[in-house]
């Protein structure tokens, strides 16, 4: 049975789509950009600042789904330009540790809101 998950402390979706989705075992986590969840406004900076921001947003919602960052298993990273991969990826590893998720990271251009960077995850439920 597919369940949304809801949480105040993540950005609330901008269209039809939900923050998350609990399915079985799993947790589906919806591409967050760097958008303060407290005024609803983006925080663009360089891509470190952003990626620190998106990573406090897919927090938020995998606490709100009772998981957590390390129990993440996937995660899809899309880069405005692939330039910055080296400065996401200074971040990123600092919010995990081995064994790492699998990941994708690719250059997807533009970006909505002109954002350097949006990552979204799957997750297993904590038990």
């Amino acid at each position: 049975m597919r369940n949304a998950i809801v949480t105040d402390k993540a950005p609330k979706p901008v269209g039809p789509y939900s923050q998350g989705v609990i399915e079985g075992d799993f947790i589906f986590v919806a591409g967050q950009g760097p958008i303060n969840p407290g005024t609803g406004s983006l925080e663009l900076g360089d891509v470190r600042a952003e990626t620190k921001r998106v990573f406090e947003n897919l927090r938020a919602i995998l606490m709100a789904a009772g998981s957590s960052l390390e129990h993440v298993v996937k995660c899809n990273v899309y880069l405005r330009d692939i330039n910055d991969f080296a400065a996401m990826n200074e971040v990123y590893a600092a919010y995990f540790s081995a064994p790492f998720p699998a990941r994708t990271t690719i250059q997807a251009g533009a970006l909505p809101g002109g954002i350097a960077v949006e990552i979204e995850c799957i997750a297993k439920k904590a038990r």
